[in-house]
């Protein structure tokens, strides 16, 4: 059976070739286990899973990002290098539908990744213009990075930390973690034989717990998170019980999510937000400021740009510049990219490879196209 690929597919495919990235062919169905474990919950909810003969984990290819970088590892391939793609992606959606079309690029190993960040929103914005023409866009950008930096000032535990940065992007789940790090009695409670084994320690008997438990409830460990996930994450949870965030902390944490400035005086802010309270964060806000030059290089309007400090994107690989750029009317975005440093490593890189890209959601794109009509 033939795919009906988008009407304006040769737009896209033309601007792939002029910003030197190759087209790559990724398989539909792929290993389920990258996406279960750094996908992130929001995507993990919305898998099509399946198995094969051989009982593994598999999955109907819902995003292109992960399957990328797989595929350069397995190449070998030398870096840096720009992958293409333009192809289906299955997941279940609140909108309706579980197929539909992505376009992007992903950008392995760039050494400036300042000026891969800026290329990376460029390409996006340029790709959007062309099938879009005269569309006003609309671009926001975090980072993550800042946003990490700002918790390690701020002196909390490193698992707090952790809780806070897989929260970033979600602004209920944030919510509820910064309540329960400022009111740690409020955390749920544990069924009596699950708190003694977190209370001995006994990491081992607890992780044999919760999976007879999931056994005799019918779960399977592929769906979701792994008795051992489940373990680790008690655990962390009741050492952290423990620990009350202070109310200047607190109180600058929630001054930091609630900056919003043009990306012409974003950097300045977060200076003086720093300085108001006592924090040193130098090196993320010299990256900042180093990126929102070369965004400016590409031809991209600073003072256009919105910066929000809280905006981060639901996929746990993220690791610094985050964006999307939407049609300017408030609806869903249409492009939606970032930086992963860590990814290509945890997917078993045997060197760092740093990497930045995004994807296109092609049938907004082609909804607005019939709209303007």
């Amino acid at each position: 059976m033939s795919i009906r690929y988008p009407s304006f597919a040769p737009d896209i495919l033309s601007l792939f070739t002029e910003r030197e990235a190759a087209m790559t062919d990724i398989d539909i169905i792929q290993p389920a286990d990258p996406f279960l474990d750094m996908a992130g919950e929001d995507l993990r909810r919305r898998i099509f899973l399946t198995e094969s003969e051989t009982g593994q984990s598999l999955c109907l290819r819902p995003e292109f990002t992960i399957p990328v970088c797989r595929e350069h590892i397995a190449k070998r391939a030398a870096t840096p290098r720009r992958y293409a793609y333009l192809g289906e992606v299955f997941r279940q959606r609140r909108e309706g539908g579980a197929e539909f079309f992505q376009a992007g690029i992903e950008d392995l190993g760039a050494p400036d990744h300042a000026s891969a960040d800026a290329r990376s929103l460029a390409d996006a914005h340029a790709l959007l213009s062309r099938v879009l023409p005269g569309a006003a866009l609309s671009i926001t950008i975090g980072d993550q990075a800042v946003f990490e930096a700002v918790l390690s000032a701020l002196g909390l535990p490193r698992g707090w930390q952790k809780r806070l940065v897989r929260a970033f992007g979600s602004p209920a789940m944030l919510d509820a973690v910064m309540s329960e790090l400022a009111n740690p009695q409020n955390a749920a409670s544990m069924p009596r034989e699950v708190a003694g084994l977190v209370a001995r320690g006994d990491e081992s008997a607890l992780e044999a717990h919760i999976e007879q438990a999931m056994e005799a409830a019918g779960l399977s460990p592929s769906a979701g998170r792994t008795p051992a996930d489940i373990a680790r994450r008690l655990a962390e949870k009741a050492e952290l019980r423990s620990v009350r965030l202070n109310d200047d902390a607190l109180a600058a944490l929630k001054s930091f999510l609630a900056i919003r400035a043009p990306a012409s005086e974003a950097a300045e802010r977060l200076a003086a937000f720093a300085g108001g309270h006592g924090l040193i964060i130098d090196h993320a806000l010299e990256d900042f400021s180093g990126r929102a030059g070369r965004i400016s290089d590409e031809g991209l309007a600073l003072a256009d740009i919105e910066y929000r400090a809280g905006f981060g994107r639901p996929l746990d690989y993220y690791t610094g510049f985050i964006f999307e750029i939407g049609a300017g009317d408030g609806g869903q975005p249409l492009a939606g990219g970032g930086r992963y440093d860590r990814l290509l490593t945890l997917l078993g890189a045997s060197d760092p490879i740093p990497g930045v890209g995004f994807s296109i959601w092609l049938d907004r794109v082609a909804a607005l196209r019939e709209g303007t009509r």
